[in-house]
């Protein structure tokens, strides 16, 4: 911020602050994305191939209970998925490690990006309401990186382990674009990221005054139907991962109403002292 007033910055001055915040926020997602550039073999070998191995975390807890139900299930306990990742183009390799440096750049400095957005808006909310909203980008960050892992360790590998083995025909075999791999890491973990910022999204709607408690309650069936084409988007079309991805999101909707709740308490008892 300049060292001017808040009230005395003109429409230029606002536009010349948020560039330099936006030129730091994109600094940090570069040097981040340089480090992940620099260490390719844990990126794709570890992390974005990671969900393409049966020794993934996820397929060995889901065995290890399909096995305690007495479940016959060969998908989460196979030796190996059927099939292979290969690349098709000349410049597939090259380009999968750029933008895959730079989708991870993003993710791990989220927490910046955030900060800096921050520092723009924050000189325009008074004492009180910038005292209140000091834990924002602790929270912010907090969700998302929890919607980031749930994505990765839970829709990513549905979503591979359904498409791996569905088979329309036994003469065709899965031979997998790595483009197309690095989409479905990509896309699950950065959507539920996202999906889990909806309680900081409703805190600032409802201090806006867009939403309130009784608006969320009223609509809480509609939401259910969003939720519920919402899981059938970024999951397989199979029934226990839709639920599976639902349930999270049914939560954080009702906690996002419990959060808008307490916002609408303070400002009716913020009326009455006036």
């Amino acid at each position: 911020m300049t060292k001017k007033g808040v009230d005395e910055m003109s429409f230029l001055d606002h536009l010349e602050d948020l560039r330099w915040h936006l030129i730091r926020a994109t600094l940090a997602i570069v040097i981040a994305a340089a480090l992940a550039f620099v260490f390719k073999t844990f990126i794709f070998d570890v992390i974005i191939f990671g969900p393409t191995l049966m020794s993934f975390p996820t397929y060995e807890s889901l065995c290890k209970m399909s096995q305690f139900l007495g479940i016959e299930d060969t998908t989460f306990c196979a030796d190996k998925f059927p099939f292979i990742i290969q690349n098709r183009t000349v410049a597939g390799q090259f380009s999968a490690h750029i933008w895959t440096s730079i989708y991870a750049g993003f993710i791990v400095a989220f927490p910046y990006v955030l900060y800096q957005l921050w520092r723009f808006i924050s000189p325009g909310l008074n004492p009180n309401e910038r005292k209140n909203s000091k834990g924002f980008i602790i929270v912010a960050s907090l969700l998302f990186f929890l919607g980031v892992l749930f994505g990765y360790y839970i829709i990513t590998p549905l979503s591979i382990n359904f498409l791996a083995n569905y088979q329309i025909s036994e003469q065709i075999s899965n031979e997998f674009d790595i483009s197309s791999v690095i989409a479905i890491v990509r896309s699950s973990s950065l959507a539920s990221g996202f999906v889990f910022e909806l309680p900081i999204i409703i805190y600032f709607l409802t201090k806006v005054g867009l939403v309130t408690p009784q608006f969320l309650k009223n609509y809480r069936k509609y939401a259910l139907v969003i939720v519920l084409i919402l899981s059938a988007i970024i999951t397989p079309p199979d029934v226990a991962s839709q639920v599976i991805v639902a349930i999270p999101i049914l939560i954080l909707y009702q906690v996002s109403i419990y959060i808008s709740s307490i916002v609408v308490k303070n400002q009716n008892r913020k009326r009455k002292h006036v």
